[in-house]
């Protein structure tokens, strides 16, 4: 059945929370400085209150997307959009750095409750596969655009009132979402699941949170024994998770899911694609502030191309997959970016913003289609009634490929850069130590330092900066085109399985 009126209004609903989440996930940086001069939280302190949200999320994205599936999607929606709006308000008006990091933590589970109840329900209310398409760009291109366009909106909130601000901004639009939703969004549920299982759930919180909070730690610190142990006890308690779910009747994550070749080959891809696009994001958003000496408002509006390249990307996907296989759109747009990410090899120390501007476009519009098709495969390859937890597997990979390519990628970066730089001679000891750390350290060890020798030192450390940038565009290119390569084989002749005979039927009110 085609959707109606009633669909497109709903996914108008849906758009406006994913829009949000993906805003307060950058949101913060910007007001760090405000809210540290006023709270005064220690080093740790501040670590928790920007990590703790995107550490909860990724956590219980898993769990949130199989109780949709139990108690109903609408509803978790409908509470998760309340506890998201109670938590911002909490967060808005903290007075101290405890008070603070609970209602980031409040936030992330809220929020793990928002992305796969908002794509299971479009999963649901758009059953012709041209309408989901476009309603998954739809929703793809809010949440992509959402990331880019956080620093802007932040900078000019900060502008003009207090650090709250930019959490106080969710809550207009959690109550949008309350009073429409009911009239707007059928609900749907799984009658024939069984209760959710609370060890399993343990068990995944116990294997996702080590498992990031490691990966971020070493993109941070670098490795470690304790990030090594963290990394091998988390990988462990996902041993024990996996083999609980092959014993379970009734698991909370179906392993049979991935013998699905559309769905396992989407989320690989998934994978690599936010594991590559992260690392690299993270070296160029460093790149604009460190080298080209943009402020953070500045950076973010140069990165505004990036997104209306996303968003055009995503939305002239379904219509090309129409036309051709989408395998075929998937991996030549995969192959585009790969030529964008080439483009930040012609920056310099000196210069090159343009260089970078238009490589982050043009990688942005070529990974468009993989993030519509990937998703449309994963809730498309499944029974309606799993179209919870296959949306948040699909969100699950992309947050571990994040995280993953934080810490791959800025390890690589930062080797580079230590191996590259070169203090100038005539600077003390202390302040060679801290220059050949990082950039961040060259430039605060410049500042201590006379002019002639303050800019010799900031021009070594530019050109080893960039010379790790270029080190990372090029592996980061071979790995995207070798899985554009992989993906047009793994996916060919893959047919999407969007019903089971023997599932149980889902409720639909």
């Amino acid at each position: 059945m085609r959707a109606g009126r009633r669909e497109w209004l709903g996914l108008a609903v849906l758009a406006l929370p994913t829009l949000l989440l993906a805003l307060d996930m950058s949101v913060l940086h910007l007001a760090v400085p405000h809210l540290a001069a006023d709270l005064r939280p220690s080093s740790t302190q501040l670590l928790w209150i920007i990590d703790i949200y995107g550490f909860m999320i990724a956590g219980f994205l898993v769990t949130m997307g199989t109780l949709g599936d139990r108690i109903g999607r609408r509803k978790l929606l409908m509470v998760g959009g309340a506890a998201f709006g109670v938590a911002s308000i909490v967060a808005a008006f903290s007075s101290s750095p405890e008070m603070l990091i609970a209602a980031r933590a409040l936030l992330g589970v809220a929020g793990a409750t928002l992305m796969p109840s908002t794509l299971a329900l479009i999963s649901n209310m758009f059953t012709d596969a041209r309408q989901r398409g476009t309603a998954i760009a739809v929703w793809m291109s809010c949440f992509m655009g959402g990331m880019v366009i956080g620093p802007v909106v932040g900078g000019v909130l900060l502008e003009h009132f207090r650090w709250g601000s930019v959490f106080l901004m969710a809550v207009p639009v959690m109550v949008l979402l309350l009073v429409t939703a009911p009239k707007l969004l059928p609900e749907y549920r799984d009658t024939a699941a069984g209760r959710l299982d609370l060890a399993s759930v343990a068990l995944s919180l116990g294997a996702i949170l080590p498992i990031v909070y490691a990966l971020k730690e070493t993109a941070k610190d670098g490795v470690s024994t304790v990030n090594v142990v963290t990394l091998a006890a988390g990988l462990a308690v996902g041993v024990v998770f996996v083999r609980r779910q092959r014993g379970l009747a009734d698991p909370m994550l179906d392993l049979k899911l991935f013998r699905v070749r559309a769905f396992s080959a989407a989320v690989a891809i998934m994978l690599v694609g936010a594991l590559t696009m992260g690392g690299v994001f993270l070296l160029v958003s460093q790149y604009l502030q460190l080298v080209a000496g943009l402020t953070a408002v500045q950076a973010g509006l140069w990165l505004v191309p990036q997104a209306g390249a996303v968003v055009v990307g995503s939305l002239i996907a379904p219509r090309l997959a129409r036309r051709y296989r989408p395998e075929f759109v998937l991996g030549f747009g995969m192959l585009v970016a790969a030529a964008g990410i080439l483009l930040f090899t012609q920056a310099t120390g000196a210069g090159g913003v343009a260089f970078v501007v238009a490589g982050m476009s043009i990688a942005g519009f070529g990974m468009g289609p993989q993030g519509v098709l990937c998703t449309e495969m994963v809730v498309s390859s499944v029974p309606p009634q799993k179209a919870g937890a296959a949306s948040a597997m699909s969100e699950t990979s992309a947050e571990f490929g994040i995280a993953m390519g934080i810490a791959v990628f800025g390890s690589v970066g930062t080797a580079v850069y230590r191996d590259e730089v070169v203090v100038p001679a005539g600077v003390p000891a202390e302040a060679a130590a801290q220059a050949t750390d990082s950039m961040v350290g060259a430039l605060q060890a410049a500042g201590t330092l006379p002019a002639p020798l303050a800019d010799g030192l900031v021009a070594t450390a530019r050109d080893a900066f960039t010379s790790g940038l270029h080190t990372v565009a090029g592996v980061g290119a071979a790995i995207v085109v070798v899985f554009a390569v992989v993906g047009m084989f793994a996916l060919r002749r893959s047919q999407p399985v969007a019903a089971d005979e023997s599932a149980p039927v889902l409720q639909d009110s």
